[in-house]
């Protein structure tokens, strides 16, 4: 980063090309329209470029999560300027397998549509925790939460979930979540 405060565009490149990848994908995953998520991940870098002295190093935390609550708030800044017209969900998938096997596509759209009907904020708590394997504790950073209210999101959302696929408490399951 301190390179990139210098304005070092094979530095900027590098990790442009390093954490790209992750972004887009939280971002997809909030926004469910690949061309919104591109967008979010560009504007955000071009921010980073722009303003590089935003990140400060002596708070302590990392680069990632400092950017993923970049990405966050783009992610919601953008659904508030959308209307719930605008939203419906784009049957493109983030993550389609080579094979074409269609049992696997049909599952993670259903997977995307369940997330989908989720609150914002229980979904990018999932996102966060399961998909980008943060910690619960970087995962409350990124949103602004403490950690009780970041593990309340999370509880609700894998219940909403649960309910959505109709999956019943199993005691001799009930920890796979």
């Amino acid at each position: 980063m301190s390179l990139i405060k210098a304005y070092n565009h094979d530095a900027f490149s590098i990790l442009v090309t390093r954490h790209s990848e992750r972004f887009y994908a939280l971002s997809y995953r909030t926004l469910f329209k690949q061309s919104d998520a591109e967008d979010i991940v560009q504007e955000s870098f071009l921010k980073l470029w722009h303003k590089p002295e935003l990140w400060k190093e002596k708070k302590g935390s990392k680069f990632t999560t400092w950017f993923y609550r970049i990405i966050v708030n783009a992610c919601y800044d953008f659904n508030k300027k959308k209307s719930s017209q605008e939203m419906a969900f784009e049957g493109q998938d983030y993550a389609q397998s080579d094979d074409g096997d269609d049992a696997s596509q049909q599952q993670l759209s259903a997977i995307e549509a369940a997330l989908k009907n989720l609150p914002e904020r229980q979904r990018m708590a999932l996102n966060l925790c399961f998909y980008e394997d943060l910690s619960n504790a970087e995962a409350a950073d990124v949103m602004g939460l403490k950690l009780k209210a970041l593990q309340s999101l999370i509880m609700r959302g894998k219940t909403a979930l649960k309910t959505q696929f109709n999956i019943t408490e199993d005691k001799d399951h009930e920890n796979e979540w």
